[in-house]
């Protein structure tokens, strides 16, 4: 039904006038439809809250609040700002809410208290899900309907560009499929994997034709020849190797690079081929002979992507050293430099005339280039990760991409308008908190600052300078009127949480914080360091009030107990540690963990401790990734609970008294922490079930496949759904409020209604 709504969409874009008056608001419809497209088709009833949450907040009067305003004001009359509210998205919506609440009074759906990270109208039309991790490759195919994408998932996607469906999934593959291409005829489809392999497939039917082998590492970049009876691939072996399409057979091996062959490229004219490779070159080679024909040097660091233009003449590159490079593929002469990206450049692409470039990075954002004058001309926002690959359409219209978020996105190649920035942190979040009446949220990451947003507005209220590394951990006052924070710079800093002021810096340790906590009365706060120590300070002068010394290695988590007369702190010295938190004075080393400790807590009225451990180790065997509870007065391990398979890195209690573990590899068990039985699982993206009673039932979030899911009790199946994976996620006080990261952007969802649809 979704894809029909969005092909009804398309159509009716198509058919319309370009000058009608409600041209425009249907683009935008449509371009919201699509955004969502497979997430409302796994859950229908969410159509209306993803229509809510993408169009209100387009034009509605309170976006204006969440908008930095730029310097000299703004340029642009901004959506919000139109007098014509008949023509406003927020109105349409507005009215079909008020419909909705007719006919069904307590229907349940997830309102954003913030505008989405990038608005509409942007240039992205239309993102697609179904991977199951992140898309290394794209491709159009000649007639430029279907898109195919190669996954770390092992698979090979079809798409249908006009409504976004997922066509057939392909596999055979035994790893990452690193590379994907359509054969100039459209009917064949070519792979290269992880698994050392490259292979042609049927799309029509989905069947494997032909598994090309002999490469004797990753094959890292395949293609076919305009002629379409030549396939060409590179791989980490560091060659480059030509088959014959039709038999398989390996023609030719060309060897010269001193590293990975990351990428590769064939002329127009069929005879040369063109590869980027680790070693910082790029190379063009004669495909009959072999030989090597030009040497290129420029690039300072790894050559990532290569593409050449339709007419033969040029090659571009794209390079860690965070470089677009155009070069004279005669000569191998260098012609342009383009610089803007702020991280790796992984990919590059050329229009079909020539006079465009594109590229994708791990800064996230894929940007447009004028070939002539190396402008540039657009930047283009959307993906949540580093962008892994991209491909122009054969009309030169439409750009595709996949990222590391796991999805494959479509955009319009003009760009559409770029949109105002909006209010909050520039790189990633991983610290999210509640103030314990649950009006403020705090944030804070590697950016080195922290803020604080009104829970119920979503406004940004303050932003704390001062940390000159990134701040590793935070949290409220009991009273929530300061803030404490710890960082790579090695200090500890109290703030004023309404204004931002800085109150005080407490210095001491000799190493990172890497964990801080305020006693329940709020007059001492703790932070534990990898200069492996526990220091206890006073909130008043920021006096130093004991160094707590024992633990042989670095301190990772820290806590005060429930009545704040102890203090707890895990290590990867593999001890749990209990101090007086009066004297400083150590009162029990509890042993029995065999590997490094990540988290440890006190259970809600102090008589049990709990601590997670694991190790770093792709294959874990026998080592010990579990959690381990303890009685708080004896010392004594009461429960090992086992069940992880990576370190545990969150612990929680939830309002029933059960207690919640996660793993790095993103699953959260629920325990029964007296017995120590599994109650069950929940695939929850590295951090534990958030729940929280409130006085419309009891409300658990997890982070499952992609998007995070609103349950009744952790064992319940899902009752609401939001579309994207809330990193740190923290539940509010009242319990029907949510607070987490997606990337940078913090994100603040309600729950709305009482009743399940």
């Amino acid at each position: 039904m979704i894809f029909e709504l969005a092909k009804d969409f398309h159509d009716a874009v198509a058919g319309m006038p370009g000058e009608h008056p409600k041209r425009r608001m249907v683009e935008l419809l449509e371009e919201a439809v699509r955004r969502d497209v497979h997430f409302v088709e796994r859950h229908p009833t969410t159509l209306f809250q993803c229509m809510w949450n993408t169009c209100w907040w387009y034009d509605c009067p309170e976006g204006a609040n969440h908008y930095e305003v730029p310097e000299g004001g703004w340029k642009e009359t901004l959506p919000w700002e139109s007098p014509n509210s008949v023509l406003k998205l927020s109105t349409l919506v507005e009215r079909w809410l008020g419909e909705r609440q007719t006919a069904h009074p307590s229907f349940l759906w997830l309102r954003g208290m913030r505008p989405i990270s990038w608005p509409l109208g942007c240039g992205q039309r239309t993102v697609l899900r179904g991977h199951d991790d992140w898309v290394a490759s794209v491709a159009f195919s000649p007639d430029g309907l279907r898109i195919v994408s190669g996954s770390r998932d092992g698979t090979v996607r079809i798409w249908d560009v006009n409504d976004g469906r997922e066509l057939a999934v392909l596999r055979g593959h035994g790893n990452l499929v690193r590379s994907v291409a359509f054969s100039p005829d459209g009917q064949h489809i070519i792979s290269g994997s992880l698994d050392r392999t490259v292979r042609m497939w049927a799309p029509s039917s989905g069947r494997e034709l032909i598994v090309l082998r002999g490469h004797q590492n990753m094959v890292t970049s395949v293609v076919m020849t305009p002629n379409g009876r030549r396939i060409v691939s590179g791989s980490r072996d560091k060659t480059i190797r030509v088959w014959d399409a039709a038999t398989g057979q390996e023609l030719t091996v060309l060897r010269g690079h001193e590293n990975d062959v990351n990428s590769v490229a064939v002329l127009p004219d069929g005879l040369r081929v063109v590869s980027g490779s680790s070693d910082a070159t790029l190379r063009v080679w004669d495909v009959e002979s072999g030989h090597e024909l030009v040497l290129i040097r420029g690039h300072t660091d790894v050559v990532t992507s290569v593409a050449v233009t339709l007419d033969g003449q040029r090659i571009v590159s794209g390079s860690r050293d965070k470089t677009v490079r155009v070069w004279d593929a005669a000569s191998g002469c260098q012609l342009a430099i383009l610089h803007g990206h702020t991280w790796w450049v992984n990919c590059v692409a050329v229009t079909p005339d020539g006079r465009c470039i594109a590229s994708g990075s791990w800064d996230r954002t894929l940007r447009l280039w004028d070939s002539a004058s190396g402008g540039e001309l657009a930047v283009l926002h959307g993906h949540e990760d580093p962008v892994q690959s991209l491909a122009i359409s054969p009309n030169g219209l439409r750009i595709v991409s996949g990222a590391d978020d796991k999805t494959v996105r479509v955009w319009d190649f003009k760009g559409g308008r770029r949109p105002p920035r909006l209010a909050g942190h520039l790189y990633f979040i991983n610290i999210v908190a509640f103030t314990p009446d649950g009006r403020r949220v705090l944030s804070g990451g590697w950016e080195r600052t922290l803020r604080v947003w009104n829970a119920e507005s979503g406004r940004e209220l303050a932003v704390m300078h001062g940390h000159t590394d990134r701040v590793t951990s935070a949290a409220f006052s009991p009273d929530g009127r300061r803030v404490l924070s710890g960082s790579w710079d090695r200090t500890l800093r109290l703030w004023n949480a309404e204004t931002g002021r800085e109150l005080a810096v407490l210095r001491g340790h000799q190493q990172e914080v890497t964990s801080v906590a305020f006693s329940p009365d709020g007059r001492r706060v703790l932070s534990g360091s990898r200069d492996k120590t526990v220091r206890l300070w006073d909130v008043n002068d920021g006096r130093e009030l004991a160094a707590l010394r024992g633990h042989q290695q670095e301190v990772t988590s820290v806590a005060f107990s429930p009545d704040g007369r102890r203090v707890l702190s895990g290590s990867h010295d593999k001890t749990v540690r209990l101090w007086d938190a009066k004297d400083g004075r150590e009162l029990a080393v509890l042993r029995g963990h065999e590997e490094k400790i990540w988290t440890v807590i006190f259970s809600p009225d102090g008589r049990r401790l709990v601590s997670g451990a694991g190790s770093y180790a792709e294959f874990l065997g026998d080592n010990d990734c579990t959690v381990r509870v303890w009685d708080t007065d004896t010392g004594r391990e009461l429960t090992v609970l086992r069940g992880h398979q990576r370190e545990v890195t969150r612990l929680a209690f939830l309002p029933d008294g059960c207690l919640v573990s996660c793993d790095l590899l993103g699953k959260s068990l629920v325990w029964d922490s007296e017995s120590g039985q599994c109650l069950s699982q929940v695939q929850s993206g590295s951090q534990p079930v958030a729940g929280q009673r409130s006085d419309s039932g009891d409300w658990y979030a997890s982070v499952e496949g992609g998007e995070t899911s609103i349950r009744n009790h952790p064992a319940m199946p899902p009752v609401a759904w939001f579309p994207q994976e809330l990193w740190n996620l923290q539940i509010h006080p009242n319990g029907c409020a949510w607070a987490g990261g997606v990337f940078n952007y913090l994100c603040l969802v309600r729950i709305e209604g009482t009743e399940t649809p």
